[in-house]
């Protein structure tokens, strides 16, 4: 099934809330070799301003993918999941993520082109905190390979 071009301007549901662990935190950090004492050490975030431990850059993807998970799941969209290939990604920040942060993501379907046979479709999920002020923006391009 080809992609849905009608899917671009859709916007999602908003994710449940997501706690922010300060040991998801530790983990995702060790995974992606951050070594700044911040995302690690509390005394050490605590000593530089922050309530906790601070997620590295890269950490809304967590967030980001549960609203992926969504637009993977709309049955009229037309991506099939094998044939995806991640293309971009960018993040825009208002603040840094923290432990202890609820955060919410919404999806909204930004660009679908064509292009050889293959499809990208660009994302942005706005992610907010428990006070529905923003966080950060998490900007996705996923390319839908052409059949063989």
């Amino acid at each position: 099934m080809p992609i849905n071009p009608d899917i671009q301007g859709r916007t999602l549901e908003p994710t449940a809330p997501y706690l922010v662990g300060r040991e998801k935190i530790r983990e995702f950090s060790r995974a992606v070799f951050a070594t700044n004492p911040v995302n690690r050490d509390s005394a050490a975030a605590q000593a530089a301003g922050y309530a906790d431990v601070v997620a590295p850059p890269t950490f809304p993807i967590v967030i980001q993918q549960l609203t992926l998970d969504q637009l993977l799941a709309e049955p009229d969209a037309g991506i099939d999941f094998s044939r995806v290939v991640h293309g971009d990604q960018r993040f825009s920040y208002t603040r840094p993520i923290v432990a202890g942060d609820e955060l919410t993501g919404r999806l909204t379907v930004t660009s679908v082109k064509s292009l050889g046979g293959n499809s990208m479709i660009t994302a942005d999920t706005v992610v907010t905190d428990a006070a529905g002020e923003h966080v950060v923006t998490a900007i996705s391009t996923i390319v839908v390979r052409a059949e063989d």
